[in-house]
């Protein structure tokens, strides 16, 4: 009886890897064209079952993967873009609000009402040091202490994140209530240091986080500074 011995691979194929012929598949479209009975007759298993699929039914389901991922970044792109113009919109009111404060002295009270309003915030206070003698009797105006001030002078960003017993905090109406808050620094070019000190505050912990970005609460800041200059001595 004759034993047959398997046989080895073909001659000059000895050393050939997978990713030698998947490199040689890339650089050699037209191969499937010449050898188009492959793509019905290679079975791969299907990643969503047990079955078996052909290579085209393979490359269908690739594609409509790839679709999918397109469609929920699309997705994702049109919700970031909407909340963005959101924002936008917000920060256009509240700026126009300032603009039309005629008398400066009610300045800080629209700043922090129109603020609070728009964008949804629990709690908010501000203190002006340095202004005019003119509003020295005002509540905005009201004694700051010199830690404070130096405090705000310090803060190269906003601060945010968890109430550590700042003691700006208690310029708030419930101070108690303020778990997350941003400290933003009012400055003018003109001054060293900060002129002022705005307290945002949420009794939501995660309002405010020490890892948010704080490109936007500074942006709050700079127009803030803009319109409160006018409580500013003039020289």
């Amino acid at each position: 009886m004759t034993t047959t011995t398997p046989a080895g691979p073909p001659t000059g194929v000895q050393g050939i890897t997978e990713a030698d012929i998947a490199n040689y598949l890339a650089a050699s479209p037209g191969f499937f064209e010449r050898h188009a009975e492959l793509l019905g007759s290679v079975q791969l298993v299907n990643p969503h079952g047990q079955r078996a699929v052909s290579l085209q039914e393979r490359q269908m389901e690739m594609l409509r993967d790839k679709i999918k991922g397109f469609e929920r970044q699309l997705i994702e792109m049109i919700r970031n873009g909407q909340e963005n113009a959101a924002i936008a919109d917000k920060l256009h009111r509240w700026t126009r609000s300032l603009m039309l404060t005629a008398n400066a002295a009610d300045l800080p009270d629209v700043l922090v009402r129109e603020l609070r309003h728009q964008f949804v915030i629990p709690q908010a206070a501000i203190r002006v040091w340095g202004g005019a003698e003119a509003f020295g009797g005002l509540a905005f105006a009201r004694g700051v202490d010199d830690d404070v001030k130096s405090f705000a002078a310090s803060l190269g960003v906003p601060y945010c994140g968890a109430n550590a017993g700042f003691a700006a905090v208690q310029w708030l109406d419930e101070p108690a209530q303020a778990l997350s808050i941003a400290l933003i620094p009012l400055r003018h070019e003109s001054l060293t240091g900060a002129f002022g000190l705005l307290v945002l505050a949420s009794p939501d912990p995660t309002r405010y986080t020490a890892d948010m970005g704080t490109d936007f609460l500074a942006r709050i800041g700079e127009v803030a500074s803009a319109a409160l200059t006018r409580l500013l001595p003039t020289t």
